[in-house]
């Protein structure tokens, strides 16, 4: 959920719980294809994410590019202005329509497609000239809406329990929008479906815990391709009015607990404890779960790891890639010390690792998982192997085999795997690995270190 203080607005409780319920008749499943990686390029100008599907996205085998909000929005430097749209105009920070077009043809020449992020709970807070130009005052939009298309609670959400507060007040202040109302759903359905007319691939719905499932349904049902794939954000939250099981019908949601269950084994319990992570510990159905390690919001509210975290923070990114469990978004962001900074260079990205982009996307421990994960599909977990402790591995079939060494110290093992035997290039470090005619080899991982091999890199 964007917007200003949100961690404060949306706390929730981590931790495992029982599983949830498929109502019936779930929509589709994740994303289709063999590609289910999606890299998240929060902030990162259109222009630059064109560029970067052309040379990074594409070739390491990227499915999908997640871009941030195509609206006209409030002014201000801060990375959540992103999310008070104003109008429906693609005229923000992050570019125009040509840019928009641009990318969107230039992402998928290189193979890749688009998920827009779409803010469809609210518009704006306060009053003034959004980016493109546009005058506005919190409640009245000029052609768009007006005070009678908003929700009759004027008051910030402030009871989680609470259904019909969590669905009909203010989120962080900003303007709530009635979407139960028959012209507000076609409003809605016209922007998004003007997106889909560029060529987008598939929507974020941001803020769809505050949005009544039907409410996101009605609009879907309205769409130039009412199946075109959904990811909605519902934040889970233990004993909340609101779960993520209800939205399921729509699409794919967003799965909160897996990023904060990771911080929370890779910082002070065992990866042993992973050997049934996803479905086993309560969660979403596989086929419909949006997986993170972190996104925007939870990197700057500590519910889960980032960047700053260095080890934890890498091998729980390849943990999650090489895991059969949800569809993974690598989030791409920048270097942040104030919660509330926007983007540097106003998004415009000329070279990772540089202007303060941290490009995680990029990173070779990371972006060589892509390629591990496109190779090996949906085959099951094998040959599982840990020390009861921060040493873990397991195959997936015989496409590939994974190690993680998050111990204090190196290890020296002999694995046993179902791979083909023969020579294998270690992808995390582009050292070679001789399989035997058993299907065992034995490697040596220095401390925070992983190992991969899958049968589509057999030398380096």
């Amino acid at each position: 959920m964007a917007g200003r203080n949100l961690l404060a607005a949306l706390a929730v409780v981590a931790g495992a719980t029982a599983a949830l319920l498929v109502p019936p008749g779930v929509a589709g499943a994740a994303p289709p294809g063999g590609k289910d990686v999606t890299a998240e390029m929060f902030e990162w100008s259109y222009a630059s994410v064109a560029k970067e599907c052309t040379q990074t996205l594409g070739p390491a085998g990227y499915g999908y590019v997640e871009v941030s909000p195509a609206t006209e929005h409030i002014q201000g430097d801060q990375w959540w202005t992103s999310y008070q749209p104003v109008s429906y105009r693609i005229a923000g920070r992050l570019g125009d329509r040509t840019a928009f077009k641009n990318m969107i043809d230039t992402c998928h020449g290189a193979g890749v497609k688009v998920v827009a992020d779409a803010v469809i709970n609210h518009m704006s807070a306060g009053s003034g000239t959004g980016t493109g130009g546009s005058s506005y005052t919190k409640y009245d939009y000029p052609g768009i809406y007006q005070s009678q298309d908003m929700d009759d609670c004027t008051a910030q959400v402030s009871n989680y329990a609470d259904r019909w507060n969590v669905q009909h007040c203010e989120l962080v202040g900003l303007a709530d929008l009635d979407t139960n109302e028959t012209y507000v759903r076609s409003r809605l359905a016209q922007y998004l479906n003007d997106l889909l007319s560029l060529g987008v691939d598939g929507f974020r719905i941001d803020g769809a815990k505050h949005i009544a499932t039907e409410d996101i349904a009605a609009i879907k049902s309205q769409l130039t391709n009412p199946d075109v794939y959904i990811k909605q954000e519902v934040i889970y939250g233990d004993g909340e009015a609101v779960q993520p099981g209800e939205y399921l019908r729509n699409g794919d949601v967003q799965e909160f607990r897996y990023g904060r269950d990771l911080k929370r084994v890779f910082t002070s319990e065992k990866l042993a404890y992973l050997n049934n992570f996803g479905e086993g510990w309560g969660y979403l159905p596989s086929g419909q779960a949006g997986v993170f390690v972190d996104n925007w919001d939870t990197e700057r509210n500590g519910s889960t790891l980032n960047y700053k975290d260095g080890a934890n923070y890498t091998l729980a990114g390849v943990f999650m890639l090489a895991w059969p469990y949800g569809a993974p978004d690598v989030h791409s962001g920048y270097e942040f010390s104030n919660n509330d900074a926007g983007p540097p260079n106003g998004g415009t990205v000329n070279a990772c690792y540089a202007g303060g982009w941290k490009c995680q996307h990029h990173w070779p421990e990371i972006q060589s998982m892509v390629a591990f994960r496109n190779t090996v599909g949906d085959e099951p977990v094998t040959d599982w192997w840990d020390n009861g402790n921060n040493a873990i591995a397991f195959g997936r079939g015989g496409k590939g085999f994974v190690a993680i060494n998050h111990e204090p110290s190196s290890l020296t093992q002999t694995f046993q795997t179902s791979l083909p035997a023969g020579q294998y290039c270690n992808v995390q470090n582009g050292s070679a690995v001789t399989v035997d005619s058993s299907g065992r080899f034995t490697a040596t991982l220095g401390s925070n270190t992983a190992l991969a091999l899958h049968i589509g890199a057999r030398s380096c």
